[in-house]
């Protein structure tokens, strides 16, 4: 079971990471919410890969039935290996882009502040948010969790509903060999 959590794991980390550290990568920017569509989406389709992976596995090595905490603690384990990757892969982004996602990412709050027409009191503490959300974001020890736990609750979840489904030795049953 840990060999199949390390590869189905590493399978869905680099999917969901690959696209997003390319196009950051490349400079591409679309809009906030664009973009945020786009990565839970790239996250909902890589992490369909625990589904897989608990199928796989309870009907090539458990014989076509498992219990609902195996599947889903191996659902979590999928969750964690590919949360790791994630936040690495990012950890990489942030350096060939020479950290200056914290920059935008600030300047697009104030931005959004005065887009609003915020008085000078929300904009200067729109200003003050962002200097703050900067602050912390150059810390890894800050920034590490923040983004695993972007990924890690939407295993989760999936980790919850195969588990469900796939306690079901009726849904999906194994296929028997002729």
């Amino acid at each position: 079971m840990l060999r199949a959590i390390l590869i189905f794991g590493l399978a869905a980390g680099v999917i969901v990471t690959l696209p997003m550290d390319l196009s950051l990568a490349r400079g591409e920017s679309g809009s906030a919410a664009g973009s945020m569509l786009f990565g839970y989406g790239m996250m909902l389709l890589a992490l369909s890969l625990i589904f897989v992976g608990v199928k796989r596995h309870r009907d090539r090595g458990l014989g076509g039935v498992i219990r609902f905490l195996p599947a889903l603690l191996m659902g979590l384990g999928i969750s964690v290996v590919a949360g790791v990757i994630y936040a690495l892969g990012w950890e990489i982004t942030l350096a060939a882009t020479h950290y200056t996602f914290a920059d935008s990412y600030a300047a697009g709050m104030v931005d959004a502040a005065r887009a609003k027409g915020g008085s000078p009191a929300a904009i200067a503490r729109a200003v003050q948010q962002a200097n703050a959300f900067k602050a912390q974001y150059a810390n890894p020890l800050y920034r590490l969790p923040m983004t695993f736990v972007e990924i890690f609750p939407v295993g989760v979840l999936i980790s919850l509903i195969s588990a469900g489904l796939l306690s079901n030795s009726r849904l999906l049953p194994a296929s028997r060999p002729a």
